[in-house]
């Protein structure tokens, strides 16, 4: 048996039999994505420099941003788009956050990467939000320039970077809310 049919028989395997959802192809169904089995809190060491935004198209709600400029503060970059339900479930949560703590140093920035056509319209990131009452910085990333410098593949996908500029939490789908509530808060503390 050829190496790349094992392999795609074990992934079948894997998935089981059953329609499983797959994050990151969120707009195929409302059940909430489950987290990537990554590490979710890195030690200080493993953590890798956040890559810069780059490819941007637009910003809402901010002149544009560079990570280099926001050294010295909690960064927590929000991957989403407008038309995935699960990225539409985490907004709540991450607008609620960023309410909480932006006075204490929190910048959240949502990456808008489109995964169908009529997502690369300005206009209707703009309406989408007002929708949701985002006004935290969104960059809209229609060639995925920054989604591929971060080698994300899930939408919602958010990477919490430390004061040094460094990646120290990752998380794809919805959840680990209290999670990263706590990461943000841990890093303000140390912060201050």
């Amino acid at each position: 048996m050829p190496l790349r049919l094992v392999a795609v028989s074990a992934l079948v395997a894997a998935l089981g039999v059953g329609g499983a959802v797959i994050p990151g192809l969120c707009a195929e169904s409302d059940a909430p994505a489950q987290p990537v089995p990554v590490a979710a809190t890195m030690v200080a060491e493993q953590a890798q420099t956040a890559p810069e935004f780059v490819g941007i198209n637009n910003w809402f709600n901010s002149p544009p941003l560079k990570l280099a400029d926001l050294r010295g503060k909690v960064v927590l970059v929000d991957f989403w788009t407008y038309g995935c339900v699960n990225c539409v479930n985490t907004l709540p949560h991450v607008t609620k956050l960023y309410s909480k703590y932006r006075d204490r140093g929190l910048v959240v920035v949502g990456v808008h990467t489109p995964e169908f056509p009529f997502e690369h319209s300005a206009s209707n990131v703009q309406a989408a939000l007002k929708r949701h009452g985002i006004l935290y910085p969104v960059a809209q990333d229609n060639n995925s320039q920054t989604w591929n410098a971060y080698r994300n593949q899930y939408w919602p996908a958010q990477y919490i970077i430390d004061q040094n500029g460094k990646i120290v939490f990752q998380h794809a789908g919805e959840g680990q809310y209290d999670e990263i509530d706590r990461t943000v808060a841990r890093l303000l503390s140390a912060n201050s």
